[in-house]
This record gives C-alpha cells, structure tokens and sequence, in this order.
C-alpha cells in the first residue's frame, strides 16, 4: 500500500513562530489524515515532516502556502522522500 504514499520534509519561513502556525499545520494535517509532525527552529523557521497520499499532501501543502490569520509564509522549501510512518501527528 506504501506505493502510493510518500513524505514531504519542509521548511517554512516567514513570520511562522508565535501565531500558532504549528497547531495550523496539525489542523490541516488531521483533516486529511496526514502524519508527521512540526517544530520551531531556533532560526525562525518552522520544519515538518508530513507523510500521505500525493492527493492529501498537496492539499496540506497549499494550505500551509497560506498559514493562520497571523502568519506571513515568504518561502517554503519542500523535498519529496521515500514514505515514512508517523503516529497521528506531534507538536514538537
């Protein structure tokens, strides 16, 4: 069944810390039953690792493109890598 899925690491900038973009991306994640999970970084950027159909991650993706009322995305870098399972999704 993994043939199918695949895992997207990203990287967001912007102003992404402090307007609740992590608990964004869980909610989005969730709603279409994408895993994975989500972090600030010292440097400002928010860094995920979400894991999905192509389908689910590209509406997770074009989603978090836009982020929370508050947040301001300037750039999200993303690589597609080999499938990986994830428990539900963690805020880190």
């Amino acid at each position: 069944m993994t043939e199918n899925l695949s895992t997207i690491h990203a990287f967001v900038s912007g102003r992404v810390q402090g307007v609740g973009y992590r608990a964004f991306t869980r909610s989005c994640a969730l709603e279409k039953e994408v895993t994975g999970w989500a972090k600030n970084l010292a440097d400002g950027r928010v860094e995920m690792m979400l894991s999905g159909s192509q389908q689910q991650l590209n509406h997770v993706i074009s989603q978090l493109r836009r982020g929370p009322s508050f947040s301001q995305v300037s750039h999200l870098e993303q690589q597609t890598l080999p499938y990986q399972a994830f428990d539900g999704f963690s805020i880190g």
